[in-house]
């Protein structure tokens, strides 16, 4: 296998062009850096189209075991200098191993609310930091998956797989608009809270959350619409005494998520 030695190389260039979000919805693929995060990808192995390596910079036997699966498996393996690797990479001190994969997205009709099932819904969250955080949280907490309300942030986008620490491969994503959603909703009697910041919610700790659960949250800047609101069983908010008048979307995220699992593993 020859070592690809330029940064113009068509393959090399289409890889680099998935930083753009247009051409991952065009593709359909992602770019995936790092040995843990090569390693949870090869979890999914089904999503991986090609693996992306510099002999020169990568030593590691972990690295090698994921070669051996990938190459036992049939998959491309494209090998590159230091120099073009660090076109691709986005870390000051790339360790040498890249994948780039599938998008993978389930449809909203073939999801099932089981006991114990815990799903958050995002409306138009717009960091994807956040939302890589939210997706690292949930699945800590034991989560299935994350729905995507309208024009959210993409959670293929580089910083969101960073943030999410491999949990992208193990929880399940679904896209869909608000008005999919809340006819499913009310169709299948799913169980929906949502947290707020308005008056008359109830206190996010007294509140008694029912399982299976959809949490729902809005956006950053807005938080949810009306028509979200209005389509929850119940509301909560997160009670502030101090001189910040909000908490991150991720920070709020990992309070609600410890508060339902906390209480659904005293039931168990």
């Amino acid at each position: 296998m020859s070592v690809i030695t330029s940064s113009a190389n068509q393959r090399v260039k289409e890889i680099r062009k998935l930083r753009d979000r247009k051409f991952r919805a065009e593709t359909g693929l992602a770019w995936v850096e790092g040995l843990r995060a090569c390693g949870d990808a090869f979890t999914r192995i089904e999503m991986i189209q090609l693996v992306v390596v510099c002999p020169e910079i990568l030593h590691s036997d972990f690295a090698e075991k994921l070669l051996e699966k990938a190459n036992s498996a049939g998959i491309d393996v494209l090998e590159v200098n230091q120099e073009v690797f660090s076109s691709l990479s986005g870390k000051e001190n790339p360790i040498g191993m890249g994948v780039v994969i599938h998008q993978q997205f389930c449809s909203l009709e073939g999801l099932s609310m089981n006991p114990g099932d815990l799903w958050v819904a995002l409306d138009r969250v717009a960091d994807p930091g956040n939302l890589g955080t939210i997706l690292r949280t949930l699945d800590s907490c034991g989560g299935k998956g994350i729905i995507l309300l309208d024009n959210c942030t993409d959670p293929y986008d580089p910083t969101s797989i960073r943030a999410s620490t491999g949990a992208i491969f193990y929880l399940d994503l679904v896209k869909v608009g608000t008005i999919e959603f809340s006819g499913w909703k009310q169709k299948n009697d799913i169980i929906l809270t949502g947290a707020v910041a308005v008056p008359g919610a109830k206190d996010y700790h007294s509140h008694k959350y029912a399982d299976p659960l959809i949490l729902l949250m809005g956006s950053e800047r807005e938080g949810l619409t009306a028509t979200l609101t209005e389509l929850c069983d119940s509301l909560v908010s997160i009670p502030m005494i101090g001189h910040v008048d909000s908490l991150n979307l991720a920070e709020a995220a990992a309070v609600m998520l410890y508060e339902i699992f906390n209480q659904h593993r005293e039931t168990k």
